[in-house]
Formats: structure tokens, sequence, C-alpha cells
């Protein structure tokens, strides 16, 4: 990895299940906090495989937790269904996760916001954080609008490769962005926001949420 002389070294590096792999193997009883709350959460995990609506309460909770307001999670919870139901339509084309579904997302992304999604996040001054956690209630409505008018046309034209999804998910986000056109117009704001959720929750939930334990 590039080291701060500007130089490569070699480096020890591990992703998140490695370390908590580490984790998991230290004896010593410091360690031992670490390992019950894994303990925890695997055990919630089985929990939601076997009652997956135990993890929409969950997700309802911890934004509640944050501080987002109801109407907001709403929003979230049903943009969560609708982005399914895309990814359902594309793997019904015979799409593959990964980068045709990154590639369409950008596009859809890009017809209705003018930005990609890294482009998005970058606005927003985001680095891991989820995009659509961070946009407000307009931002997630048009989003939701762009996926769900994405999954309509490609049902209806039945599209037969990925290039010919990638027109469809131009034509879906222009939906979205007729709808941004005449909002702005009518308003005289700019829909697309640089608004995220460290500036817009209260400082209170902000801080618990960035103050909790490292992995």
């Amino acid at each position: 990895m590039l080291a701060l002389d500007g130089k490569m070294r070699m480096t020890d590096v591990a992703d998140t299940e490695q370390l908590f792999r580490l984790i998991q193997s230290i004896p010593s009883p410091k360690a031992e906090p670490f390992k019950l709350w894994l303990a925890k959460v695997a055990a919630e995990r089985l929990d939601e495989m076997q009652d997956p609506e135990l993890s929409i309460d969950r997700a309802l909770a911890q934004y509640l937790n944050l501080g987002y307001s109801e109407n907001w999670i709403n929003q979230r919870l049903k943009s969560i269904e609708i982005r399914k139901e895309l990814t359902d339509e594309w793997k019904k084309r015979g799409l593959k996760e990964g980068i045709h579904f990154a590639t369409l997302t950008d596009i859809i992304t890009k017809a209705w916001s003018d930005k990609t999604t890294k482009e998005y996040k970058i606005f927003k001054g985001l680095k891991k954080e989820n995009l659509r956690d961070n946009m407000t209630n307009t931002e997630l409505i048009l989003s939701m609008l762009a996926e769900a008018s994405t999954k309509d046309i490609s049902a209806a034209i039945e599209p037969e490769n990925f290039e010919a999804s990638k027109k469809v998910a131009k034509q879906g986000g222009n939906v979205a962005k007729v709808a941004l056109k005449e909002l702005e117009a009518r308003t005289g704001k700019k829909v697309v926001s640089a608004l995220n959720a460290k500036n817009t929750l209260p400082p209170k939930q902000i801080e618990s949420k960035t103050n909790k334990p490292k992995k």
C-alpha cells in the first residue's frame, strides 16, 4: 500500500470477516465483550433467516434510534421493496448481480439526477455510507419512481439482452427526470441536495452512530 513517504510498502491488511475471525481467536478476557456481541449478532441473523419480518422490524427500530422521521422511514422501506422488484425483473431477463446491476443502477441514477451513484455520494460528502440513507424524502421518491418505471418498462417490452436493458434503464430514469424538472420549475429549488444524515439528524443520534465500537 502507499505509505506516507510516497512509496509502496508491504502492509498487513484484513477484511471484515477476517477481523472477526481474529477476534474469535484472541484468548484475552478483553476480547470477551466483542465475542459476546458477535454471538448476539449471529443469533439475530439466524432468527431473521427463519423469520425475514424480524429484519424489517430491526431496520425500523434502528432508523428510529438514529433520529429519522417515521415518514422518511416509510419511504425508505418502500424503496427497498421497489428495488427488490427491479432486481427480480433484471434476474428474469438473465442479468447478473454485480457489474450488470451496478451499471444499470448508474444509468438510472444518472438519467434522473445527472450524477452516477459515485458522483452522487461524493456530492453528499459520503464514503462508505449508504446513498439512500442520506437522501431527502423527495430524492427517495424520485429514485423510487425511476426504478419502478424501469421495472414496468422492462416487463412491458421484455429486453432480450444487457444492451437492451441499458436503454430501458435510461428510459425509466428519464421518467423521474421529467418529474424532477417539473418540481424544480414550480418551486425554484434544486431537488438533488448535498444534505446528508450527518447534517439533518439530531446531533446526539449522529454522535452515538459515529462512536460505535470499532471492529
